[in-house]
């Protein structure tokens, strides 16, 4: 598992090649100890063995860095979100918190790093921690305000005027002053944030959306504890507060509207984390094959009793609907010119209620296989209740239900009021 692959290799390997390479990874090194990293919610170094394997001697933490700079420049494919999909669905069948961490690292990236324009100056600065041997490297979006999230994101309706984090502009540095609450790999795990502020507090103009990034040991940059969650322990959450934090002009992603527009075509990719609830059903039918096969019931195995076998059918019609609309969805996004622009109304619409769908109806069939496990459901060393608790977080985070259902409804029943 040592190997290091330049990313042509990955790029035309099979789906089927990729997929049992994660696997194998995640067998090795993940499921084993996923209980272990459950239980120590409040460490990440726990997680580093792991994730030196798979982002260092692998080399997946240089993905998004363009070739020039010693990377694989993944955000130069035209297939990146089937791609990213195999990925995370294998790496969530481990252990969803890990691939939240793995997955969000990159996220922020997508701003500077995706084609057709990129920042390069500034990929330049962040390439020797990405190209660092020793040292893990992780990212972040740093999104969500104590006013409110669901705003924030929503820059089609709301164009950024509830945004408080503020970033003035005093010769050829910006300084930024906010708080941020819940970003993925805060409370010390990120060695750069990328942080959504304003030029102008109040302002409905996309412009004045700006997407900052900020190393994490800059001067001002201060991180509370970690939250204790119900969920995705190896995910962690914290408040970061940014008192006159300064830093270069060129930090910032692309330049006014250029920064809208693009943080509107990242939140819709990141609707493709309704992925990361498919990996641990997976592990549920493994677990759910193998003991309604061996426990019996008046002499027969439970999967030949007629109640039993009902509940089953769902549940595999819950995972076969979950990752045809998942998988369909990616198809669509990597395709702006066949199904329009990732940033469009409808395609955001689109990818919302496929979140929705696919969160609920992952979440749902956990408790349908947690009854038919009975108190082995409960049990910690089954993993099935962890797999829940860490689907609900996925299904809560991005707006939840709620924000997906007025975007839909907005979209598809042209409501003029929501």
């Amino acid at each position: 598992m040592s190997k290091s692959y330049n990313f042509s290799t990955y790029r035309t390997m099979p789906a089927t090649t990729l997929r049992a390479m994660m696997r194998n990874w995640v067998d090795t090194y993940v499921r084993p100890r996923r209980r272990e990293f459950d239980e120590h919610w409040d460490s990440h170094a726990i997680f580093d063995e792991a994730l030196k394997v798979l982002m260092i001697d692998i080399g997946w933490q240089k993905a998004f860095m363009p070739p020039e700079l010693g990377g694989w420049g993944a955000g130069n494919v035209s297939n990146i979100a089937s791609f990213c999909t195999v990925v995370f669905e294998e790496m969530s069948r481990g252990d969803l918190g890990m691939n939240i961490a793995f997955a969000s690292g990159y996220w922020s990236l997508l701003m500077i790093a995706m084609k057709p324009e990129y920042n390069y100056k500034l990929l330049a600065d962040l390439a020797p921690l990405a190209l660092s041997k020793d040292k893990l490297f992780f990212g972040g979006l740093f999104m969500t305000e104590p006013q409110g999230g669901s705003d924030i994101e929503n820059v089609d309706l709301i164009h950024g005027r509830t945004i408080r984090t503020t970033a003035r502009l005093d010769g050829d540095e910006w300084v930024i002053n906010g708080h941020k609450l819940w970003p993925s790999n805060s409370g010390g795990v990120a060695n750069v944030h990328g942080v959504v502020c304003t030029t102008r507090p109040g302002s409905s103009c996309d412009e004045d959306i700006a997407f900052i990034f900020v190393p994490d040991d800059l001067p001002g940059v201060t991180q509370g504890k970690p939250y204790e969650k119900a969920g995705v322990a190896s995910d962690k959450n914290s408040d970061v507060w940014y008192e006159d934090v300064r830093v270069p002009v060129y930090y910032r992603a692309l330049g006014p509207g250029k920064d809208a527009l693009r943080y509107k075509e990242v939140m819709c990719l990141g609707m493709l984390t309704c992925i990361f609830n498919i990996g641990p059903m997976l592990d549920i039918y493994e677990k759910l094959c193998d003991f309604c096969s061996r426990k019996t019931l008046h002499g027969r195995p439970l999967k030949e009793h007629e109640a039993v076998a009902g509940e089953l059918a769902e549940i595999a019609a819950g995972i076969e609907a979950c990752r045809n609309a998942t998988y369909s969805l990616a198809a669509i996004l990597d395709r702006p010119d066949l199904y329009g622009p990732r940033w469009s109304h409808k395609i955001m619409a689109k990818a919302r209620l496929t979140k929705m769908f696919v969160t609920d109806r992952t979440c749902q069939d956990a408790c349908r296989a947690m009854n038919i496990l009975q108190e082995y459901g409960a049990d910690r060393e089954w993993d099935i209740e962890k797999h829940w608790r860490d689907m609900k977080m996925v299904q809560l985070w991005l707006g939840g239900k709620q924000l997906a259902q007025m975007e839909g409804a907005r979209y598809f029943f042209d409501c003029r009021t929501l």
